[in-house]
């Protein structure tokens, strides 16, 4: 039996959203408070980093550039041959 988005407000096992949630399409408005939709407790999937169900926050992406001795390149490109 599936309840309603209403009865899983009411019992209090959902808690409000924290800050960081402030934007996410996931926020359902609810008598007065903002809670998740999709997770019980929203401040634990802030903790370790950004929330995997956040839909306005994206993971930075760095560029690292490798040095690479051109001595040891050439050597590797001459045994594949």
């Amino acid at each position: 039996m599936q309840t309603s988005n209403a009865a899983k407000f009411i019992d209090g096992s959902f808690l409000p959203v924290v800050e960081q949630c402030n934007g996410c399409d996931r926020i359902v408005e609810f008598e007065g408070g903002n809670f998740c939709d999709t997770y019980k407790t929203p401040g634990a999937k802030w903790r370790l980093g950004i929330c995997n169900f956040a839909t306005h926050a994206k993971p930075e992406v760095k560029i690292v550039k490798i040095r690479v001795n051109p001595l040891k390149a050439a050597k590797r490109a001459s045994r594949r041959k």
